[in-house]
């Protein structure tokens, strides 16, 4: 399949292109860590075994792009940046809550 049938698919599907970024390697467990507030990059490293630098920050990198989380540097000492959830992201909780309820039943 081509990008442009890939765009095409995804675009009869406003779900599909969601469902498809936030699949992509730890998109999901950082967005279900950010429904609980700020996080930092450290602190994912630290949580997620198995995980290095290079794919949370382009897993960060996608949900950035994409409008789910917001990046925030914070200018105290020591300097670092916090990401949590934008008001999209917020919107998308009640609906991966309702999901996690289908899974329980």
């Amino acid at each position: 399949m081509t990008m442009q049938q890939e765009d095409q698919s995804a675009n009869g599907c406003p779900v599909q292109g969601l469902v498809r970024m936030l699949s992509a390697r730890w998109c999901m467990e950082i967005f279900r860590k950010a429904v609980d507030g700020p996080i930092r990059f450290n602190s994912l490293l630290r949580e997620f075994p198995g995980s290095n630098r290079q794919s949370l920050a382009s897993a960060l990198k996608s949900l950035e792009e994409q409008g789910i989380v917001g990046r925030k540097v914070i200018r105290l000492k020591p300097l670092h940046v916090e990401y949590e959830l934008s008001e999209k992201g917020r919107e998308l909780v009640p609906i991966f809550r309702q999901l996690e309820q289908l899974n329980k039943s």
